[in-house]
């Protein structure tokens, strides 16, 4: 366990935390290059209830003012993707396909943070992130997690709170 400010921690997402002055922590785990469950051996690594640690997913949208949307909710979860269109004013949404998840994001997939995404897609935060005092999401770098209030996460990922995984 880190703090942001020490080396080797420094992504696009830990540098705009700081910016933001916000509490968090930086966790480090030896990221297998074999795995393809990013979210699963994150929360076995860092020994975190996959309840509260966040997946952050790139949806395609039909219908709404913008074609992409980040969606976050617990690595536990499947993405309710009804519910995404709805809150997104969409008449339909579909997981983007990986590359243009990477594109947009600047991050590769398995470590796509919902902070300091090279653009800014309009974001949703599934509600059960207020049930923690705390909850983990990608750092933007496979290995690397932060910690932080899930209102915190809300303001600086400039995201809306509501209903979008299904248990």
């Amino acid at each position: 366990m880190t703090t942001g400010r020490e080396s080797g921690s420094a992504t696009p997402a830990v540098a705009q935390l700081t910016r933001a002055g916000v509490g968090f922590t930086v966790h480090v785990y030896d990221h297998d290059p074999a795995e393809t469950h990013f979210g699963q051996e994150a929360s076995t690594a860092l020994g975190v209830p996959p309840e509260r640690l966040f997946k952050t997913l790139i949806v395609s949208l039909q219908g709404a003012r913008s074609p992409l949307a980040c969606a976050v909710l617990p690595v536990s979860a499947q993405l309710d993707l009804r519910a995404l269109a709805q809150v997104a004013g969409a008449k339909r949404a579909a997981l983007a396909e990986a590359a243009v998840a990477e594109r947009s994001t600047g991050y590769i997939v398995g470590a796509i943070s919902p902070l300091a995404q090279k653009r800014r897609l309009p974001t949703w935060i599934d509600s059960s992130a207020a049930a923690w005092p705390t909850v983990f999401v990608s750092a933007g770098r496979r290995g690397l997690q932060v910690e932080l209030a899930p209102d915190d996460l809300v303001r600086v990922a400039a995201a809306a709170t509501a209903v979008i995984a299904r248990r």
